[in-house]
């Protein structure tokens, strides 16, 4: 396996199972994750349909097919999870990190 395909593993992965983990520890403690969404979006549906999409994306990356997409598709859901929630910048600043590594996923597999 060449460098940057192992990168790719190695980024790919990490994102899976932060969104994966995230979306599966929402199904089973709800009420510690509905605040972390903006005051009008705070129902247990949207947490719901959230943490599907958050399945979603995370087994797209696992699969490796348009990765640039998914990437994408991870960098915008990160930057709008830090913009909604700046005042608790202590509890998401790894979130930062996570973004940046969703944007360097994206830009490894643009020309992919």
């Amino acid at each position: 396996m060449n460098k940057e395909k192992s990168i790719s593993l190695i980024l790919r992965i990490g994102l899976a199972f932060t969104f994966i983990y995230v979306a599966i520890s929402s199904f089973i403690n709800p009420t510690s994750w509905l605040g972390f969404f903006p005051k009008f979006l705070q129902k247990e549906i949207i947490l719901t349909i959230f943490s599907i999409y958050e399945i979603f994306i995370g087994l797209w990356l696992i699969t490796n097919k348009k990765i640039f997409y998914a990437s994408i598709l991870s960098s915008i859901t990160l930057f709008g999870i830090i913009i909604f929630n700046l005042g608790a910048m202590d509890i998401i600043f790894r979130d930062v990190a996570i973004l940046f590594a969703a944007i360097a996923l994206a830009i490894l597999s643009k020309d992919n």
